[in-house]
């Protein structure tokens, strides 16, 4: 390989960048002087199948990946010395790319010096708004608002431990979950419901506290009982499915925790497989622990079993066809690479869009990220929560903004179960951190655990189930909402929005910079982190930046009179205040929805979403390529107008759409037949999620979107059938204003006719188990239709000749 320092590429060799599926992406190679030659772009941008195939073809059969995902594309030559190519990004996934040159004179590359370009690639609908409602079921029980008053005094219940009996007062269950959705979704405007883990967990033996710990499984495919009430109908799986569903008809995501780390003590692998149980020098097995604490109640897996490997990816997968959209990964840093790797691999095979959370506190911040780049984690756990002066938060927070731009995302938890909660300090001081947590956030990733809200105090022990001060005032309710509002509606929030610290000068406060770079839009989030005295915030403006005085804050909808002289602005801002200054008041509108609510994804992620689909079709018939004369804006109108017809203006094969049509609820009893190289197109009157399923569990699922006339449609990809067709199936549900309805509905994938086998030699016993049949036309309208059997009649159409006399119309008589 030759590198050359005349070449020049952009983005340079070793960056990194974070983008989201519906992205696309611009290389520029430079040359220092004109000469003749040809400018080529070596990627696996758009392979991403093929490098999941790789990886777990390493594990399951011990193969050496080779590369097979990368190819090389040209470049457009723009002038005498610069070369060009965007590329769409359809697929979530980790990629790399650089650019080269090539003389005509020599077959051997010249490249630019430097390491590869990084693209990590995020779902499409993750590129805003991902703020996450932290849900311990357990906790909306009967103590949801602490008035249970238990049957037993506090010494009669210590008398009964004392004699070893178990103690386990009633749990909340899903349906109280339920109950509340409308509330955490629709008034509140969280988009990720998480749960706290909902594993079997010890009751008697290696029980911790009153109630167990949810951290130590006994099973992790299974859901535990006491967390579902006991109905005849509905078993505690279904009934966790209802939630599912529940979540899901209100256009939210369910995120679960798997802690696959470790087990609860009588686990069922200590019965079936032992042997991947660490163990100690002597034999005892090893219990894991951080920060110098022990968890005696859990017992650590060794990861250097692979079979271990694919019995978890199977766990993920499971969850995933029960409708799970993405799990958090607590203690993640202590599993390696490369089996969440392996993990991720086989997950996104089926589930592409899948959300990995990393827990990955107390851990190194450099492990972090390298699961978020080389295993392609989606979002890790950031430590702002526990960082409260001015220094601690300038020393931390910058290196959470470059991970966010290159590897993933960074969510800002206000308040996690590992806490003390921020409303037993002060009810200011949880307004506070909330606003600045929420603000501070890129990509809008923020999550606060349940009861921050009502304003609890009592610690969320995972051994218990304390209240949440549920119904309580005074609370936060109203303050989410509009926080909730600016990071779905405001774009400074979002994706392609550049935040710096601006502060000036030592003190109680820190000031946040937020530019979004298309739209220009520009504020400052101004905090007191002196929830008990007023200070002067400063911080250093731009030439280009607004002059003000007078500013809006988004948060109260009030004018700020803002001091400046020369760079420097400054205000008087009270105790524990956050102010979010805007200039151009007239164009903010991000009040809380009143009517609608908040039951509706928001528009930046539908534009996102159709975006993606919209380059995905394109790379169907184009391959990927250079998008030159691709209008990405007009296809997201065309695409969410008429589905059928972009399709088939984008077929540059003739004028058909190669689109078949399967209609809810007219196709639900039709095997509909999906010729080669053809899309299906789903469509329904409300929103919905379709998958695909055929011998394997699940090959390809999607959530509507919405078109211009009301309607919903899904667009799958076409299939590869080889040389026999195959059989499907679409496994439908329509989520309606008062229920939710299923459908399993029968497809035929047909293959290539110039593929197409038929099995033209029979042993006897073939033909006495089978009614096999002899068919055979002239094309011009008369068939032969009989038994291979010879003498046997089995129906009116069985014929040895049989004719249509008509010149101009079918005969199925």
């Amino acid at each position: 390989m030759t590198t050359s320092d005349w070449l020049h590429q952009d983005p340079g060799p070793g960056n990194k960048l974070l983008r989201f599926s519906g992205d696309t992406v611009t290389f520029t190679l430079r040359l220092n002087h004109p000469r003749r030659g040809s400018g080529w772009l070596r990627t696996n941008i758009g392979y991403a199948g093929i490098t999941r195939k790789e990886t777990i073809r390493e594990v399951h059969h011990q193969e050496t990946p080779l590369g097979r995902d990368w190819f090389d594309t040209p470049m457009v030559q723009v002038s005498e010395r610069q070369f060009q190519a965007t590329l769409p990004l359809v697929e979530v996934g980790h990629f790399e790319a650089k650019c080269y040159f090539l003389d005509p004179e020599d077959p051997v590359p010249n490249w630019p010096s430097g390491t590869n370009t990084v693209i990590n690639v995020e779902p499409a609908d993750t590129c805003c708004a991902n703020i996450i409602y932290n849900a311990f079921v357990r906790q909306f029980g009967p103590n949801k608002s602490g008035h249970f008053q238990p049957p037993l005094n506090p010494g009669q219940i210590q008398s009964l431990d004392q004699s070893g009996y178990s103690v386990i007062p009633p749990s909340g269950k899903f349906r109280d979950l339920i109950r509340e959705l409308d509330f955490i979704i629709g008034d509140l405007g969280c988009r990720v419901i998480q749960l706290l883990p909902i594993h079997p967990t010890p009751t008697t033996y290696g029980r911790m506290g009153r109630f167990g710990s949810p951290y130590a499984a006994l099973s992790f495919t299974t859901v535990d009982p006491a967390l579902a009430e006991f109905d005849p109908g509905a078993t505690p799986l279904e009934q966790f499915t209802e939630l599912v569903e529940a979540i899901h008809a209100r256009h939210a995501k369910i995120i679960t925790d798997i802690a696959i780390n470790h087990t609860g003590w009588a686990a069922g692998l200590h019965e079936s497989h032992p042997h991947w149980l660490a163990r100690g020098p002597e034999g005892q097995i090893e219990v894991p622990g951080a920060w110098g604490v022990r968890w005696e109640d859990l017992t650590r897996l060794d990861y250097t079993h692979r079979d271990l490997w694919r019995y978890m990816a199977d766990t993920f997968l499971t969850w995933c066809r029960r409708g799970v959209d993405g799990f958090r990964c607590d203690a993640g840093y202590m599993i390696p690479l490369a089996t969440w790797k392996y993990i991720i691999a086989r997950v996104r095979e089926a589930f592409p869009d899948t959300i990995f959370l990393l827990e990955g506190l107390g851990g190194k911040i450099s492990v972090t990220r390298d699961l978020l780049n080389r295993a392609n984690f989606n979002w890790a756990y950031s430590e702002l929560f526990q960082n409260y002066d001015q220094g601690q938060i300038e020393s931390y927070l910058p290196e959470t903004f470059d991970i966010a731009r290159r590897e993933g995302g960074m969510v800002h938890f206000a308040e996690t179960h590992d806490n003390l909660r921020l409303a037993a300090h002060s009810h200011r001081y949880a307004r506070m951190r909330t606003a600045m947590c929420a603000l501070f956030a890129q990509h809008g990733a923020f999550a606060f655990a349940n009861g921050v809200e009502w304003l609890a105090v009592e610690k969320i022990d995972v051994h218990g189930s304390p209240s949440l001060n549920w119904g309580a005032k005074p609370n936060l309710v109203g303050h989410l909402q509009r926080l909730h509002a600016l990071l779905r509606k405001h774009p400074a929030f979002g994706d392609r929005t550049d935040v710096s610290l601006v502060h000036d000068g030592k003190g109680s406060h820190v000031v946040l910079r937020r530019h979004h770079r298309p739209s220009g839009r520009l504020v400052w989030v101004v905090v007191n982190l002196d929830d008990r005295n007023r200070c002067e915030a400063a911080w250093h403006v731009g030439p280009a930046d607004p002059q003000g005085p007078e500013f809006t804050d988004l948060l109260e909808g009030k004018t700020v009179t803002v001091a400046r002289s020369g760079s420097r602005s400054s205000v008087q801002i009270e105790p524990g205040q956050v102010l979010c200054l805007s200039a151009d008041a007239a164009a903010e509108d991000i009040a809380p929805p009143k009517s609608s609510r908040f039951l509706r994804p928001p528009k930046r992620v539908l534009h996102q979403r159709l975006r993606a689909k919209a380059l995905e079709i394109n790379t169907v018939y184009n391959g990927v390529r250079d998008l030159a004369g691709f209008d990405t804006e007009r296809a997201v109108f065309e695409i969410s107008n008429n589905p059928l017809e972009f399709c088939r203006e984008m077929n540059p094969h003739g004028a058909e759409s190669r689109v078949v049509t399967w209609q809810w609820p007219q196709d639900i009893r039709r095997e509909v037949m999906i010729p080669p190289n053809h899309f299906l197109l789903v469509r329904c009157h409300s929103h919905f999620r379709a998958s695909i399923t055929d011998n394997r569990p699940t090959v390809g699922w999607q959530s509507s979107l919405p078109a211009s006339d009301g309607s919903h449609f899904a667009l799958f990809s076409p299939r590869s059938t080889r040389r026999n067709q195959r059989r499907a199936t679409l496994k439908i549900r329509t989520y309606q204003p008062q229920q939710t309805e299923h459908a399993d509905a029968p497809l035929l994938y047909l293959s290539d006719p110039e593929h197409l086998t038929v099995q033209r030699t029979f042993r006897k016993a073939e033909i006495a188990d089978r009614s096999l049949l002899l068919l055979g036309t002239n094309g011009r309208g008369a068939m032969m239709r009989a038994f291979v059997n010879p003498g046997q009649l089995t129906s009116r159409y069985d014929a040895l000749l049989a004719a249509n006399l008509s010149p101009d119309h079918p005969e199925d008589r």
